[in-house]
């Protein structure tokens, strides 16, 4: 199949003032595309036409960097507009989720401190990932570049359920190098619903996975 760019469930000003307008029109319409574009471009004459974006990152380590690189800024993208929301519509988790957080990392802000430190302390553009591991736990790690826990050879492998881009192209035209500050406001514009949907969607998957 040819890859298409998503819809947007809100505006592009809705994020404001956690990510400015300008910066989610840009991150969603020229990089997002440009990743879109390159995929489609890459496996247009090859059997890799008929896969499905998760099945094409399962394989883009033995074809080419252009492959793994462009599928995984085609998922990570997708991916990351959906667990975000405006307003803070959803600032904390649900009391359930809430509970397997505090099983998995002792409790909400412990976790909150791991991920935020993993997130400021990356090397370069990458992301950072809330993934459901083979043995059904959570463990937060990070991807360099496009990569992400569904490719093979990351050392980050499982089903992500919440992610957070760290490429300076989702934040500069607004906090430039304060990348501490574009972390902080992460917190308060995830859709927590969504996640959840996605831990409980990868409990039933990671079996097959």
């Amino acid at each position: 199949m040819l890859f298409k760019l998503p819809d947007l469930s809100y505006s592009y000003q809705d994020m404001e003032p956690y990510i400015d307008r300008k910066t989610m029109e840009i991150h969603h319409k020229k990089h997002h595309y440009n990743y879109i574009n390159s995929l489609n471009n890459a496996i247009s004459n090859t059997d890799m036409i008929n896969l499905s974006i998760k099945e094409i990152l399962r394989r883009s380590h033995i074809e080419s960097p252009v492959i793994q690189n462009n599928s995984g800024g085609v998922y990570n993208h997708n991916f990351f507009w959906k667990i975000l929301i405006p307003s803070s519509k959803f600032e904390s988790p649900g009391l359930t989720f809430n509970n397997i957080i505090n099983k998995n990392f002792n409790s909400f802000n412990s976790f909150k401190e791991k991920f935020s430190n993993i997130a400021l302390n990356h090397f370069g553009s990458g992301w950072i990932w809330l993934c459901i591991n083979n043995k059904k736990k959570l463990n937060i790690c990070s991807t360099s570049n496009q990569d992400n826990p569904i490719m093979y050879g990351t050392n980050c492998e499982g089903i992500p359920i919440l992610g957070l881009d760290i490429w300076e192209h989702a934040y500069y035209l607004q906090y430039q190098n304060r990348r501490s500050d574009y972390i902080s406001s992460f917190w308060k514009i995830i859709n927590w619903k969504q996640v959840e949907n996605n831990y409980l969607h990868a409990i039933e998957t990671i079996d097959e996975y």
